[in-house]
């Protein structure tokens, strides 16, 4: 600390934290909309200081918590204080219970990324990033808002949903992420048309493709770990054959 602190790459995490606060206020104002919207572009600034940081080579411990930190109010506290508001009050204290276990998972999940992070996590996420389930959290938030009117808002379902994402951030499931994506690296051309035609498909109706790519990802990643469950499995009884066969 008595060197100081790298300027750049913090001041970006802070914005990350400056938007999830403003989530939480419009929550409290009932811009559902807004405060959605708030954490989506918090993914962004997310993603950012930790490209600087590794760009200009200004990676830091400091950094690293300030990140955690950040994350817990973005991606923890504003999307269950907004869920808590949209849907979950009319449970009463099975609400409040509710939203307060995605905050706990949430917390949970970001110590346990940061003990892992120079092992398994560099591989592939231990565990939905807590990024991915505020997302797909608040998508489906804004989604409802634009197509459905607020008065047929479902309680119970979004208590379900925000309980499944708080279990998938402390599972051991793996889920993939940007950052198996080495963008220094030169890719084939096919990829960029896919990234354009991806982009173009978001600015064609964001409220219904970011919903759709939100739970696509958690999906995909259902039966990913379903497959890997089942080769697994094969592969053990394969090894108890013919150890049998053996004897």
């Amino acid at each position: 600390m008595k060197k100081g602190v790298y300027i750049l790459p913090n001041a970006l995490t802070l914005c990350g934290m400056c938007c999830g606060f403003y989530a939480i206020v419009a929550s409290m104002r009932g811009q559902y909309v807004d405060a959605g919207t708030a954490i989506i572009i918090a993914n962004i600034f997310d993603g950012l200081d930790g490209w600087v940081a590794r760009l200009t080579n200004s990676a830091s411990k400091f950094g690293i918590e300030l990140d955690s930190l950040s994350d817990l109010v973005a991606f923890g506290v504003a999307p269950a204080v907004v869920a808590y508001d949209w849907a979950l009050k009319p449970l009463g204290r099975i609400g409040w219970a509710v939203a307060f276990l995605y905050v706990c998972c949430g917390a949970l999940r970001l110590a346990r990324y940061n003990v892992q992070m120079v092992s398994t996590e560099k591989k592939y996420f231990t565990g939905m990033p807590i990024p991915a389930a505020a997302t797909i959290l608040v998508t489906f938030i804004i989604f409802h808002e634009y197509h459905f009117e607020r008065a047929n808002v479902n309680s119970i379902m979004v208590a379900v949903i925000t309980f499944v994402l708080s279990i998938f951030m402390i599972s051991t499931l793996r889920f993939h992420g940007l950052k198996e994506l080495d963008l220094k690296k030169r890719k084939p051309f096919p990829f960029l048309v896919l990234l354009i035609i991806m982009i173009t498909i978001i600015i064609m109706n964001p409220p219904v493709t970011l919903f759709v790519f939100g739970f696509l990802y958690m999906f995909i990643g259902i039966i990913e770990n379903i497959y890997l469950l089942y080769t697994r499995k094969k592969r053990a009884v394969n090894l108890i054959t013919k150890g049998d066969n053996r004897q």
